[in-house]
This record gives C-alpha cells, structure tokens and sequence, in this order.
C-alpha cells in the first residue's frame, strides 16, 4: 500500500469538495479547481477528510495511488492559501516592469523587451525591478510560468547574471585561470 496514498486529506474550512465520478471538483475562497482522475482509484469524503484508495493491485494503478492523493491535496491548499514563486533578476540592466492589462515587460540584455502575458489563474507581480512573484491556486499552472520566466536568461554560472528563483543558489565557477603556470 502506498505511504502517501494511504493519509487521509483533512478538508479545511471554507473548501467544498464535489465528486462525480472521476471528476473531482475543489471550491475554496481562492477559487474553484477540477480535474478527472483515472478511474481504477476511488476517491470518497469521510468525517471532514478526503480517501483515495485503489481499486485493483495493478503497478499502473499503484503508481496513480500516490500521485492521485498529491494531486487532491495540492489543489485543496490551492483553494484555500495559494501557491506562489519568488524570482530574482540579477544582471546590470535587467529589470522588470508592470504593463498594462496583466502583462510584465522583462529587459534581460537583447535587442528587444520580453513580454510575459501569465494565462487565466495566474498573476505575475511586480515587487521592485529585481523581483518578481508569480501567484496562483494550480501549483502545477505556476512552476510551469515561473519556470518559463526563468527559461528566458537562466543563471551564469561565470557571472551570476540572468533570472533564478529566490530560494536558488547559483555556484560561480572560476574563469580561465590564464598563462600564469604556462611552459615556455
């Protein structure tokens, strides 16, 4: 049995959670989230706490065990806290600025603006040119707009430019080390 898809997910309050079949839909003060989950797992609300248990001893269906319990907790703590991902731009003349209607203009070093339109569920802020906060309730929506947003200039590892999260740490290697010990 599955360490993780065994737990029961305790329900907070304010969070309403519908199944119909393999639909499951989460409603919280943030939002609302739904997804379709496989239908060889059985998912049930008990006493304030939300089960998932498998249907048949199948490896597919063991391994859907686990991720299908990840899935419903991430998205009841979605719709209740929130998920967010901080990012830093480090480079001189890299900044960030707040555009109109949702939109953030990133200069990171070429010829033109990069420009960041986040999909619905998803807001980019704009804390100060250095800092930006991608905020949403799908924690999957925002790693993969934040991630995005790093793709765009990743870390030097020689300088340290480009964009890495605030949690990141970047190791700097050592340049040519030149001619110093060179033979003649």
């Amino acid at each position: 049995m599955s360490r993780i898809g065994k737990m029961p997910i305790p329900i907070t309050k304010g969070v309403e959670v519908k199944i119909s079949g393999s639909e499951v839909r989460v409603k919280g003060p943030k939002g609302e989230l739904n997804r379709s989950f496989s239908n060889d797992i059985s998912i049930s609300v008990n006493n304030g706490l939300l089960e998932v248990s498998r249907l048949s001893d199948e490896k597919q269906v063991r391994a859907l065990h686990g991720l299908t319990r990840s899935l419903l907790s991430n998205m009841i703590l979605g719709v209740s806290e929130g998920y967010q991902k901080e990012l830093e731009i480090v480079g001189v003349g890299y900044r960030a600025q707040a555009s109109s209607g949702g939109k953030v203009s990133i200069q990171l070093g070429f010829s033109h603006v990069k420009e960041i339109n986040p999909p619905a569920g998803v807001s980019v802020v704009v804390k100060d040119p250095q800092h930006l906060v991608v905020q949403g309730i799908d924690k999957e929506l925002v790693g993969d707009i934040a991630a995005k947003i790093r793709a765009m200039r990743p870390p030097d590892h020689y300088k340290g430019k480009g964009i890495r999260y605030s949690n990141e740490k970047v190791r700097i290697k050592p340049g040519k080390a030149g001619k110093a010990g060179a033979k003649r």
